[in-house]
């Protein structure tokens, strides 16, 4: 097996991490609170990370200042994030929302042309703009505008983008494990602020595991996502990023019986067309800047 095919195997199965541990939230999202369910699942990821981070040696809290106001930047963007993703989650099936998020290549790389002066050429451009029109089609404003839960996602596109610009500007001595850990801290503050607000569930053995799992699915996301950096060529593994939509599919079929329209298929499909397509000039224009 080759580094590359490894660290596609990698990406695939983070993806697919990531996807059983929205499910199995989304499974217990009308029994538990939000606040509770982030509490706890919180709890138990951030400690699995500090463990990994310190055993790859990648816990690193002497930093600067511009650091750590960084980090707490992004870990804002990280909540927000969090909570409107998950609310989304709950109002929308897996692969609709799951679909919406396949925009984020797209906005990330309009976001860094307009904000951070990097350089977009017309191709790309053009590919952003497909994206969004195949977004579109999932969402599908009606005369009544945008549905609470397609403005969830909508919303939670928007702070991710802003998390990932934040990501960009981070000095290089920041560990991306110190980097993770920090937003998973700051998920589960959020979640024990917002605790006072609700009532806390009494949770039998199906929720207990519930939770159990998406707090292992979450850090094995986490895992074969730092291996998959450590594998193969970023450029070549990256568009395989777009299995979590498979993902999404099967266990929306399987578990909630959603499948969703052909409007949607076809939307989805143009927007990881046009992610694909972002990818490969990124991973040309690469190529011909100097080293």
């Amino acid at each position: 097996m080759t580094a590359n095919q490894a660290g596609a195997l990698l990406m695939t199965a983070s993806m697919a991490a990531y996807t059983f541990n929205d499910a199995l939230v989304k499974l217990i999202g009308g029994t538990l609170p939000l606040p509770q369910i982030l509490t706890i699942r919180g709890a138990a990821a951030s400690f699995l990370i500090y463990l990994l981070a310190r055993q790859l040696g990648s816990l690193r809290l002497g930093l600067t200042g511009r650091a750590w106001r960084m980090l707490a930047l992004r870990g804002l963007c990280e909540v927000a994030a969090t909570y409107l993703f998950l609310t989304a989650l709950m109002r929308m099936p897996i692969a609709n929302v799951t679909a919406v998020l396949q925009v984020l290549p797209l906005t990330v790389t309009l976001g860094a042309a307009l904000f951070l002066r990097e350089p977009v050429g017309w191709r790309r451009l053009a590919a952003v703009a497909a994206g969004f029109a195949g977004m579109l089609l999932i969402v599908r404003p009606g005369p009544e505008g945008f549905s609470d839960g397609s403005l969830y996602a909508l919303a939670a596109v928007a702070c991710i983008t802003a998390r990932d610009l934040v990501t960009r500007r981070l000095p290089p001595e920041v560990p991306s494990m110190t980097v993770t850990l920090s937003a998973s801290v700051s998920v589960l503050a959020f979640g024990l602020a917002t605790s006072a607000t609700v009532e806390w569930q009494p949770m039998g053995a199906a929720e207990w595991l519930a939770l159990t799992g998406a707090a292992l699915f979450i850090f094995a996301g986490y895992l074969c996502s730092v291996m998959t950096m450590r594998v193969g060529e970023v450029a070549a593994i990256a568009p395989f990023r777009y299995s979590g939509l498979l993902w999404a599919l099967v266990l929306g079929w399987l578990v909630f019986g959603d499948w969703p329209d052909l409007l949607t298929l076809a939307g989805a499909a143009v927007v990881a067309g046009a992610g694909m397509f972002t990818l490969y000039r990124e991973r040309r224009q690469a190529r011909r800047l100097p080293r």
